[in-house]
């Protein structure tokens, strides 16, 4: 039987054919939240830095708190590109009468949501 373009063995039981849900089930969890593993090389400065943020109890390991960091900066990146295509917008839209604080005061206050 094909279940997520995997072979799954049925069981045959009194002529009809059962699934062995507990089998697909762990199938799809381990499929479905599977995480990459990868293993990288820190400065001794970086190592001690995530080892103390683990033993003040911020993450539970490093591994979570590497994916925290990631997710931030995947974040920042989102909201750089976006402040990117308001700067390409106001500088194709013309010219404005706001000063520069007032701009970066209007950003801001966008970015922070």
């Amino acid at each position: 039987m094909l279940v997520n373009d995997e072979i799954v063995a049925p069981i045959l039981h009194s002529d009809s054919l059962i699934v062995d849900i507990d089998s697909y089930l762990v199938y799809f969890y381990t499929k479905r939240f599977m995480m990459a593993r990868q293993s990288i090389t820190l400065t001794d400065p970086n190592d001690e830095w995530l080892k103390n943020q683990v033993d003040k109890n911020e993450y539970a390991s490093k591994s979570e708190l590497i994916n925290d960091l990631i997710r931030q900066a995947r974040s920042k990146e989102e909201q750089l590109k976006l402040l990117r295509l308001k700067l390409e917008h106001a500088e194709n839209s013309g010219f404005t009468t706001d000063s520069m604080e007032e701009i970066i005061k209007e950003s801001k206050s966008q970015l922070d949501g």
